[in-house]
């Protein structure tokens, strides 16, 4: 073939056409790379040292990320969120959750800290001696569950069989008081509930014995928590444990007036003779022994108490109005205790 040939015009037209396109071509993707990499290296508005807390729901696509992100000004709401963070390989690793994320970050630094990032803990702590009613409105408040779901859920037969709990009518007594540190990675309801007697049973099992007089775990669980409701005192846990077991040995009524107050339904504060004389599962002046369940959720030292109590010969006590009691081991001497701190006290009122 001839040099003439090769160089015909028709050749050259077509080199020069496809060299166009492919310069083209370069161009596009040079703008395109030019483009990307505007949006991967701009920073966003504020300082590096702020944080802003951010909700990522469980199961959010990218593009739902992005959005949640430039709502909260850390980020522009852009197609090119997406598609950098495939290239960047983070697409899969973003988590769900509430994280702290710093402003003023380029895309391309916000991606990588929030595939990096630990959730943020939120400290909630249910005390000694709540029950089930006063711990759903501590998470009620928290935004961490609805109260009455928590409630309903409390005393769900399915719900009590999935945590070993199937012979009971509620949770009550199980819910363990501690600080739990929760974060909002879409827990449930039965999760704050389960997480809460799984560690009771952690507890339990670490310092379960053999209980005096041969009651069983139930009835464990059931003085311990009328023990957490009688005194705060650490030091007078075992002395009051003592006395209902010295009740107990002796045939008597425990007369515990917290049992009859959670008998009571919406009780006002104040007990009432009619009150302590109306039969109820949970009424310990009218029942010959324990009350049907727990009437709150003790702690450590209570069950503690329970399972080691004083040895006395202590029969009744009475609350001295400032945190502790005078213990008795006689009516007489108990009706004087009464007088003295009970009765004196209605008189100056």
């Amino acid at each position: 073939m001839s040099t003439e040939a090769q160089d015909s015009p028709s050749n050259i037209t077509g080199k020069r056409i496809v060299y166009t396109i492919i310069l083209f071509l370069i161009v596009i993707m040079l703008c395109v790379a030019g483009w990307f990499l505007q949006f991967a290296s701009q920073a966003a508005s504020g300082d590096k040292s702020e944080t802003i807390a951010v909700i990522i729901p469980t199961g959010s696509s990218v593009k739902e990320i992005n959005i949640l992100l430039a709502n909260a000004d850390l980020v522009r709401n852009d197609i090119r969120f997406p598609v950098l963070a495939k290239y960047l390989g983070i697409a899969s690793k973003l988590q769900a959750g509430e994280f702290a994320l710093h402003r003023g970050q380029t895309p391309q630094e916000l991606l990588k800290e929030l595939a990096t990032a630990k959730p943020i803990q939120h400290a909630v702590t249910i005390r000694e001696g709540l029950n089930i009613k006063e711990i759903a409105q501590i998470f009620a408040d928290g935004g961490w569950c609805n109260r009455e779901e928590f409630i309903r859920l409390s005393k769900d037969p399915v719900f009590l069989k999935s945590v070993n709990l199937g012979s009971h009518k509620t949770v009550e007594g199980y819910l363990y008081p501690d600080t739990y540190y929760l974060t909002r990675k879409g827990q449930t309801t039965a999760d704050l509930l389960r997480m809460q007697v799984r560690h009771f049973f952690a507890v339990w099992n670490d310092i379960k014995i053999t209980p005096p007089l041969g009651l069983s775990p139930y009835e464990v669980v059931i003085l311990a928590s009328m023990v957490e409701k009688e005194t705060a005192k650490a030091e007078e846990r075992p002395i009051i444990a003592g006395v209902f077991y010295n009740r107990l040995k002796k045939g008597m009524r425990m007369q515990s007036d917290p049992t009859v107050m959670y008998g009571v339904e919406n009780f006002s504060g104040k007990l009432t003779r009619k009150q302590l004389r109306t039969p109820s599962p949970y009424n310990t002046y009218t029942l010959k022994r324990l009350p049907v369940g727990p009437i709150a959720n003790p702690g450590k030292a209570a069950l503690m108490a329970v399972l080691h109590p004083a040895e006395s010969s202590f029969i009744y006590f009475v609350s001295k109005n400032n945190g502790n009691h005078k213990f008795s081991k006689s009516l007489r001497e108990h009706n004087r205790a009464v007088n003295k701190y009970q009765r004196s006290k209605k008189k100056k009122k």
